[in-house]
């Protein structure tokens, strides 16, 4: 069973900076190709940012530029540095990991919202004011 415990949420003025962490259990971070979804109150879940097991990044298109994820496996945690903060970046933003990708699938496959991931955080709250 792997855990992912998410932290770093809270509160900012837009233009801000906010970084959110993902401590993982076991090995995810070397074993598992890892990701940042968020989900608005009323809206479907997307993926933000994912980093798979081969190093390739991907980002949706409405943080590209701005979002930063990234890993320190010393750690075992999982971050996504936000930068210049928007209102509509305003959600719940969960961690989550999923071992196994077939041939063809990466980074962007996963935030693209088909595949099943193997793991979720409970997830960290993150609101941004005009």
């Amino acid at each position: 069973q792997v855990h992912l415990v998410e932290s770093g949420g809270g509160s900012a003025q837009a233009g801000g900076s906010l970084r959110l962490s993902c401590l993982a259990s076991e090995r995810a971070l070397d074993s598992a190709s890892m990701a940042w979804f968020r989900q608005a109150p009323g809206k479907k879940r997307e993926g933000v940012a994912a980093l798979d097991i081969d190093g390739i990044v991907a980002y949706s298109d409405s943080v590209k530029g701005r979002f930063t994820i990234s890993k320190d496996s010393a750690k075992k945690t999982l971050y996504l540095q936000m930068n210049n903060l928007k209102p509509e970046d305003t959600a719940m933003y969960y961690c989550a990991a999923v071992w196994a990708l077939n041939d063809g699938e990466d980074a962007r496959t996963v935030i693209g919202g088909t595949l099943s991931m193997d793991y979720w955080g409970k997830g960290t709250l993150v609101t941004i004011s005009s």
